[in-house]
């Protein structure tokens, strides 16, 4: 049977496209949108049975062209946090999604989707309450929108709906999404062109670096979707984050110590001799953020673990080191 991956030549997408072949799943169907067609590298070392532009892809599915479907992965979305055209965020994200899900209501396909922990916003806590989901951008709004619907259908639904909402995502092949890409990828770039790392200073209590977020690896994400694929009873509006936050503090040494072993073979150093060596800085926290930036979060991960998934995941030294690794062998 057929598996539909939306976004599929995007970040999380590709690599569940990749992870679904290295399960002998060949059947799939990749939607996406590939007016930037940089991004069809992250589809090269995959296996798919056809591509889609997703503009004709809703009205095909509803026709039921593609013959039983086994389960969709909706990852498509704009998820630039910075785009101000709210009628374009709200039909890509919102109302794009809403047509699918009621495709797979109606035919009753697993539904499995990303969310986003911009929902939360201003919030402080992160737990999958509606009176904490506060969103500062119509990214965030056209994510929470969408979820609230979920909420609506699911007593309803006799097919699993399952929703995710990232935290931070970091890992192979989010190249293309220029500067909404990861703090790790980031940060990678900046060493390799100029032989250090800056981070924003001291802001709104909180020491130079020490910023703190929940930093999940696009591997963990990939294992987290596939848990509920292969548990289709299993449905809900879940945290997809580590559940520990880390200072950006702990990107930037990792990123360093890492290409430092690879590349000369040095031992791993302290973040005070790192900043000392001058391989991090510390630069002035820009006033245009001022207000508008979190300095922490952290993904409540109670449902998740609730609904059954017990695997760890990685930290930020484990998943950062492994990233990078994986760069310095794409270049």
């Amino acid at each position: 049977m057929t598996i539909i991956v939306t976004g599929a030549a995007g970040f999380v997408g590709s690599n569940i496209v990749k992870a679904l072949n290295e399960r002998g799943e060949h059947d799939i169907i990749a939607v996406d949108n590939l007016t930037r067609a940089d991004k069809f590298v992250n589809l090269v070392d995959g296996e798919i049975a056809d591509f889609l532009d997703k503009s004709e892809f809703v009205e095909r599915f509803a026709r039921g062209d593609f013959g039983p479907v086994r389960a969709v992965f909706h990852e498509g979305a704009c998820s630039d946090t910075m785009e101000h055209n709210g009628r374009y965020m709200m039909e890509n994200n919102f109302r794009y999604s809403r047509s699918m899900l009621d495709v797979c209501l109606r035919e009753r396909i697993p539904f499995l989707y990303a969310s986003s922990a911009a929902v939360y916003g201003g919030s402080d806590r992160f737990v999958e309450s509606r009176e904490l989901e506060r969103p500062l951008n119509v990214y965030g709004y056209s994510k929470f929108l969408f979820d609230q619907v979920v909420r609506r259908a699911l007593p309803r639904a006799n097919s699993q709906i399952a929703g995710f909402r990232y935290f931070n995502v970091y890992g192979p092949r989010e190249q293309h999404k220029g500067r909404m890409a990861s703090v790790a990828f980031h940060n990678f770039n900046q060493f390799r062109e100029e032989g250090r790392v800056k981070l924003f200073g001291e802001y709104n209590g909180y020491a130079a670096g020490a910023q703190t977020r929940d930093f999940v690896s696009v591997e963990d994400v990939v294992k987290v979707n596939l848990f509920f694929f292969d548990h289709p009873d299993r449905s809900g509006i879940f945290n997809l984050g580590t559940g520990a936050a880390q200072p950006f503090n702990d990107i930037a040494r990792t990123v360093v110590n890492t290409l430092n072993a690879i590349e000369t073979g040095a031992a791993p150093a302290t973040l005070e001799a790192l900043v000392a060596s001058g391989k991090i800085e510390y630069i002035p926290f820009p006033d245009a953020l001022r207000g508008k930036y979190q300095c922490f979060t952290q993904a409540d991960i109670g449902a998740l673990r609730s609904a059954g998934y017990d695997a760890p995941f990685l930290t930020v030294e484990q998943g950062v080191s492994r990233y990078v690794n994986w760069l310095t062998g794409q270049v």
